[in-house]
């Protein structure tokens, strides 16, 4: 490692991906990076409308400067200062504070003459000691951006120079739109590249994002069209295109331009094309591209502006009674300025103190008194506590600090644990009143578990594979992670250690070789094995669980009648059952094709497996093979640069076949070329059976197939990369059952299904899934029937509205499509029912002639920049229509562990908790009663109108007969029982959410959502979720708190008072835009009721802390006014006024707001009601604060008046009657927070007696060095001499005992008369173990009987009631309890008829059995 170069190309990935650190290194990623903060003045510059790109040749050098030349370049800076600027705009900055402003204003009067209280530099002493504490944190956080930021700029990549044509090292920051740069694999991008060039004979890249987004799942980008055809590398000497794109933007998911050749031909770009900054070359020894953004402007850049500041409650509370203090130093100060004039006024001449002014004239008392307003300013200053936002932002470093490092929040398995983002609003946890949160991933696992399926009308529960999930939960942690290997096979085990003992993976720098850490390929495939260590960890969504799927016994009896003859000869004596086997081989052909997985191999985690050509390449004759050496020599000698030891570590006839299958394209021949077999490309010749299998195995099954030995383990051997949990799933459900994903191109797929052997389908066009149509497509070419074919998945509510309604074929199919239709609803809302969730699949065969129109309009939506994502869905809804519906797939999302016993907590602690899903209604419904989201004796309402008019009535029905059932006494009690209010629960679907979020109706949704105490809103799109939010969070006013883990997540984790993300299998994004991150649902309980009631509560009372204190200090000041006429001075020396809250009583507060724990953790966590005060805002109201004011006032007047009256008529002068009234206040101001201090550490202990040693200390040396400090005032000796008199200390302990008597009697009696909940609890701690556990018992038993005996809001039996809403709008509903043996029986229904303008009725019926008994009709 002594080359520089390879060690910035070593550390660059660690600083990203965290590989192979230590523990005691520093963790950055490049979401952490971008986070840091972005250099405001480099703003990008948009290029007009759109940006044209020119390639940096000799032939475009002028047009080159025109146009890319006022690009910006790859240097980035997210630091704020330079050496030169840093005081200037730090000071600028911390000036934006208004209490700066306030403190520098009163330095500035403190400059005038005729206004000075104290000496300058004494007045300058806080303000300067505050701002320079926060100029020092600034500065050091902005030179470890500093020095980030160089690392970045300074590392190396390939760039092609036009004067020595050819790639050169060059910088990063360094880079610059239109420059050709070469990336090998393994290599960080280091700008936003348009790919147009892959070493991979396919024309893909695979690139992992897991630095950009978390997500470490691998993705495919394709090579530009019509480059990927190209032998030889581009060469940009010759590249001639012009580059027209959008302008720098910050949308990850969209890239939107055209490449144009010099003949006009538009070639369209996508995201697919886009390389972006921050991303990891994976699987592809080099690629090519040309730089389209750089530096700011690429979208990793632009994505991210900085962490967010958000302002807790808690300190816009403060700020408003910090202008309250103004106020009343204003007052003080008037009345300082009215007494002044008004004693001037009392004498008949000029008094002789009052100095003439030069010219001989006096200042008259009111322009005396006017001066003297300004001078008490100056005196009173303490009164706005400077230092207390430097206090506050240390307390909450502190509380950040316990919560990281709480051990409770570590999760093993994923070896992470809680993030604290945001840093300034800890306390807002302890203040929720509406917690909103996402079900997949935050309530589920997001581990999709394939669970059953419907084919053909024909459902399939697959009940061994049932059991097989029951052994799951059975088995402990340490036997999953044991059996925790790609397959969770025993074989995969085997190879996984004969695979580990290969690589050398000791330590960071061993995990690597130097090849690797120079950011290529070369030892990928190496005698060594796999040597990159991030390469070695599992792919996402792989658990056995997960993978290991046991097929339906009889839909593998009806496999095995799969033969060639059902495409060729169908057989017509048993018709019905050639098309229910052709619609199962249907239905798992789109299982495994319809996806954007990558397959790989595990003994070479994430390489390709490049097996695909080998069932449809037969090499005839000598002549072929000579062509195929003579490709592989001119692909070979392109690449001068890459190593041949991945050749010469691989040998035999295994390596001649790889090297085959390297060069054969993915385009396909027409159907007319096609084989003569029938069955085309899929019959297996003698070439495939002689090379795939292994000298061991010459004696296995012919075929190469799933049944043979070889064949079960390449399927065994085959790595998933998916990028959704739900296509993985689907993918080992089609794997489960011999339909087999081998691999994927982006002209081809293939797959081995059952006898058919292995098939390669033409891969002619792909619709990815969007939240918009919520369904992908693939368009293929069957290599059985030539067909072009549309193999559809989606979701059930989107797909049966696109099914054809009429077939071509005859009245037969219509009818058997009509029944299949009816018998898969009923299936689906089965699934729905018992939680899972469900996706339908179709297909659609189309003839050549009408896909080539498509394509043709197709085409033109995308080369189009303006409108291009309309025109896009416009073109996918030409397509996906006329669908012939396969089947139904059921997948089964678990819940999280402990999430019930979370929900039920946070219940109780009087949190209202929403779900928001994308999910069906049933599926959302049926989990928020497994969460306990809903208890079984919720009286439900679902809403799903279909107008606005019907939505409207609804709610003011229900709000009424809600109304009814809070005033209405249950039977058997007397009308003035009191009766709180009825259980209820609200489910909405997206559609009528959104009629509920338009204006008229905001306020009836919100009164009626307010009676429930859960609501479920189901299909919601992103969007809905944060105006759900927003709107609650402004009408109602609430704390609100978002949890989510996907990107769909962020708006509404954004939007929210406090968002949370989730680690989980979504990537990083929903982390990446919340306040706190954590990895499962559970760790919410802890970090609210018990965390966030400690942040809350020990900020709370800190904060009144210091108001308290520096009103009381300041008090003695204005007191003192009464017998000095007024004249601003001070009876204590300015040093010892200034140090006395900058000092002497600073310390112990902070420590009070860090340690202070009033409750332990246990007995927050055991009763959640606890939490209530924390969102009433008991702990800091305004009546809190003007009490805390009248008792610093009391407080003030005994700690001054007591030393008056004591030394009334003596020959003391003023700095010995101030003295004991600074040491009385002293030791008031520290015993008044010992005796509000709920624990007493030896921490706070020492804290305490230190600061009366300081100050002793201080006023000891003070008054014996300082003769002439402050003349002509004199503090020699005054200490000295107040130590050896012992009135002074009988002084200090009559006047400590006094003033805190009303506060310690208040304390006692409230104790022991009227305790609060906090108080009652606190009593609880004290006890023993066994008497704790008894009384939190009883404690329990006394909350539960109390709500029994107020809280039985119906009787067990069912009561009906019916509602007359018009003559079309009928509602009915039934409520009963449900016994736990009754969970499958409907006992409880709600029934609703609207017959809407048009007349289409509809009818929900509910149940609130768990599972849920539900069924929807049209």
């Amino acid at each position: 490692m002594t080359d520089p170069l390879q060690w910035a190309r070593y550390h660059w990935p660690r600083l990203l991906s965290g590989a192979g650190r230590n523990d005691g290194e520093r963790f950055y990623n490049y979401s952490s990076l971008l986070l840091c903060g972005k250099k405001p003045s480099q703003t990008p510059k948009m290029a007009g409308k759109h940006r044209v790109v020119i390639a940096r040749a000799r032939c475009f050098k002028e047009e080159y400067e025109k146009t890319c030349g006022t690009y910006m370049n790859n240097r980035i800076r997210t630091t704020k200062y330079t050496l030169l600027n840093f005081v200037p705009r730090n000071l600028f900055e911390q000036f934006h504070r208004a209490a700066n402003l306030y403190f520098l204003f009163l330095v500035v009067l403190n400059w005038v003459p005729l206004v000075e209280a104290f000496q300058k530099e004494i007045t300058m002493l806080p303000l300067v000691v505050v701002l320079t504490i926060i100029a020092i944190k600034d500065g050091l956080e902005d030179y470890r951006k500093y020095k980030i930021d160089k690392q970045i700029n300074n590392l190396i990549t390939k760039v092609y120079s036009r004067k020595d044509r050819k790639y050169i090292e060059r910088c990063w920051k360094d880079v610059t739109v239109g420059d050709f740069v070469r990336l090998s694999c393994n290599e960080i991008i280091p700008a936003d590249i348009v790919l147009l060039f892959s070493t991979d004979p396919d024309g893909i890249c695979h690139i992992e994002t897991s630095g950009l987004d978390g997500e470490s799942n691998l993705k495919q980008r394709e090579v530009v069209r019509g480059y990927a055809e190209q032998d030889s590398e581009v060469d940009p000497e010759k590249f001639s295109s012009r580059i027209e794109c959008e302008s720098p933007n910050n949308d990850l998911n969209r890239f939107r331009g055209f490449l144009e050749h010099p003949s006009k031909e538009r070639i369209g770009l996508s995201k697919e094309n886009l390389l972006l900054r921050g991303c990891t070359i994976r699987n592809t020894e080099a690629v090519v591209g040309i730089v389209v953004y750089a530096g700011h402007e690429t979208k990793a850049m632009l994505n991210n502006s900085g962490p967010r500041y958000k302002r807790s409650k808690l300190e816009r509370r403060a700020n408003t009674d910090i202008l309250w203090c103004v106020l009343l130093l204003v007052s003080m100060c008037f009345a300082g300025a009215l007494g002044h004039g008004i004693w001037l006024s009392n004498y008949e001449s000029v008094p002789f103190f009052n100095m003439p002014e030069p010219d001989g004239h006096s200042l008259s008392p009111a322009l005396a008194g006017f001066y003297m307003f300004w001078t008490m300013i100056i005196l009173l200053q303490v009164l706005i506590p400077i230092s207390l936002y430097v206090s506050i932002e240390i307390v909450k470093l502190g509380q950040i600090y316990f919560i990281q490092s709480d051990i409770d929040f570590y999760n093993e398995k994923m070896d992470s644990t809680i993030q604290c983002r945001a840093l300034n609003i800890a306390e807002d946890l302890g203040q929720i009143q509406y917690l909103f949160s996402d079900k997949t991933g935050t309530l589920t696992e997001n581990k999709m578990v394939f669970r059953r399926c419907s084919i053909a009308g024909y459902d399939y529960c697959h009940e061994e594979n049932a059991k097989r999930l029951e052994s799951y939960q059975e088995v402990s942690s340490e036997d999953e992670d044991l059996t925790d290997t790609p397959s969770g096979s025993l074989s995969n085990m085997t190879k996984a250690k004969a695979s580990s003992c290969r690589t050398v993976n000791n330590g960071p720098l061993k995990s690597k070789s130097l090849n690797h850490l120079a950011g290529s390929c070369l030892a990928v495939g190496g005698e060594d094995g796999p040597t990159d260590a991030s390469l070695s960890r599992q792919a996402a969504f792989s658990s056995p669980m997960e993978t290991d799927v046991v097929p339906d016994t009889g839909l593998l009896d009806k496999f095995s009648q799969i033969t060639p003859q059902l495409f060729t000869l169908p057989n017509e004596t048993d018709q019905d059952l050639s098309t229910e086997i052709l619609y199962i081989i249907d239905f798992f052909l789109a299982l495994a094709i319809c996806n954007t997985v990558v397959v790989s191999s595990p003994n070479q985690p994430r390489q390709k497996l490049r097996l695909s050509s080998l069932g449809r390449m037969p090499i005839t004759s000598l002549e072929e093979i000579k062509n195929l050496f003579q490709r592989l020599s001119v692909r070979r000698s392109s690449f001068p640069s890459l190593c041949s030891s991945k050749e010469s570590s691989s040998g035999g006839p295994n390596a001649f076949v790889s090297r085959l299958s390297l060069f054969n394209r993915s385009k396909l021949a027409p159907p007319a070329e096609e084989e003569d077999s029938p069955l085309g490309d899929g019959a297996p010749g003698p070439s495939e059976a002689t090379c795939l299998k292994d000298p061991e195995t010459a004696d296995g099954s012919p075929d190469g197939s799933l049944d043979s030995p070889l064949g079960q383990a390449l399927a065994l051997d085959l790595h998933y990369e998916a990028e959704s949990p739900d296509e993985a799933a689907l993918v080992y459900a089609a794997r489960a059952y011999q339909c087999t994903l081998k691999s994927r191109t982006p002209d081809q797929v293939m797959v081995d299904l059952a006898a058919l052997g292995p098939l390669t389908f033409q891969l002619l066009h792909i619709l990815p899934f969007d939240s918009v149509r919520k369904r992908m497509s693939v368009v293929v070419r069957h290599p059985l029937s030539h067909q072009v074919v549309v193999y559809t998945k989606g979701a059930d509510s989107v797909i049966m509205d696109l099914l054809s309604l009429a077939s071509a074929d005859g009245e037969t199919l219509e009818k058997q499509q009509k029944i299949i239709r009816e018998k898969t609803q009923r299936h689906l809302d089965d699934y729905a029912k018992k939680g899972l969730r469900t996706l339908c699949i179709a297909k659609k065969v189309m003839s050549d002639t009408e896909y080539a129109e498509w394509l043709k309009n197709h085409f033109l939506a995308e080369t189009s920049i303006d409108n291009r994502e309309q025109l896009l869905l416009e073109s996918a809804i030409r397509l996906e229509n006329k669908l012939t519906l396969l089947g139904a797939t059921g997948i089964e999302d678990r819940l999280q562990e402990g999430v019930p016993e979370a929900i039920e907590a946070l219940q109780k602690a009087g949190i209202k908790i929403w779900m928001l899903t994308g999910d069906k209604q049933e599926t959302a419904v049926n989990i928020a009663y497994a969460c306990k989201l809903l208890e079984q004796d919720d009286k439900i309402f679902i809403f799903n109108t279909p107008n606005k008019e019907a939505c409207e009535m609804l709610m003011n029905k229900t709000l009424e007969e809600l109304k009814k059932d809070i005033q209405r006494p249950p039977n058997g009690l007397p009308s003035c029982t009191h009766v709180p209010q009825l259980r209820a629960g609200l489910i909405i679907t997206g559609k009528t959410l959104e009629f509920a979020l338009q204006d008229s109706l905001q306020s009836r949704f919100l009164e009626l959502t307010g009676l429930c105490q859960a609501v479920v809103c189901c299909r919601a799109t992103p969007l809905q979720k944060s105006e759900v939010v927003k709107l609650v969070r402004n009408q109602l006013q609430v704390m609100t708190l978002a949890i989510g883990d996907g990107a769909n997540d962020v708006s509404m984790i954004q939007v929210a008072d406090i968002g949370i993300g989730i680690s989980g299998q979504e990537g990083m994004q929903a982390v990446m835009a919340s306040d706190f991150a954590v990895s499962q649902f559970r760790h919410l309980t802890k970090l609210l009721l018990v965390h966030g009631h400690w942040c809350y509560t020990r900020l709370s009372n800190m904060i009144l802390y210091f108001f308290y204190k520096n009103v009381a200090y300041v008090n003695l000041l204005f007191w003192y006014q009464f017998f000095c006429g007024f004249s601003g001075t001070s009876m204590s020396d300015y040093w010892v006024l200034i140090f006395f809250n900058l000092l002497f009583t600073s310390v112990p507060p902070v420590i009070y707001g860090i340690l202070e724990k009033d409750i332990s953790a246990g007995t927050l966590m055991q009763l959640p009601e606890l939490y209530k005060s924390g969102q009433k805002s008991e702990a800091y109201l305004p009546l809190t604060f003007w009490i805390t004011l009248l008792d610093a006032f009391y407080q003030s007047l005994v700690c001054f008046f007591v030393p008056y009256y004591t030394y009334q008529g003596s020959d003391i002068d003023i700095f010995m009657f101030g003295n004991p009234l600074n040491t009385a206040a002293l030791f008031i101001i520290l015993f008044h927070l010992v005796i509000e201090s709920k624990t007493l550490t030896w921490i706070h202990m020492v804290v305490i007696s230190s600061s009366i040693l300081i100050y002793f200390f201080f006023a000891l040396v003070f008054g014996a060095m300082c003769v002439t400090c402050n003349p002509p005032s004199n503090p020699y000796w005054i200490m000295e001499e107040h130590m050896m008199d012992p009135m002074f200390y009988l002084v200090c302990v009559l006047t400590t005992c006094i003033a805190l008597l009303p506060r310690f009697i208040y304390r006692v009696l409230q104790g022991s008369l009227f305790p609060s909940l906090i108080l009652r609890a606190k009593h609880l701690d004290k006890l023993s173990l066994e008497e704790r556990n008894e009384a939190l018992k009883k404690w329990k038993e006394a909350r539960t009987v109390k709500q029994m005996t107020t809280g039985h809001s119906h009787p067990t039996d069912a009561l009906e009631r019916r509602i007359n809403l018009d003559p079309s709008c009928d509602l009915s509903v039934t409520t009963a309890s449900v016994d736990s043996k009754q969970r499958d029986s409907p006992t409880f229904r709600a029934t609703l008829d609207i017959t809407n303008v048009s007349g289409m009725a509809m009818k929900t019926v509910s149940s609130s059995g768990h599972p849920l008994q539900n069924s929807i009709q049209k």
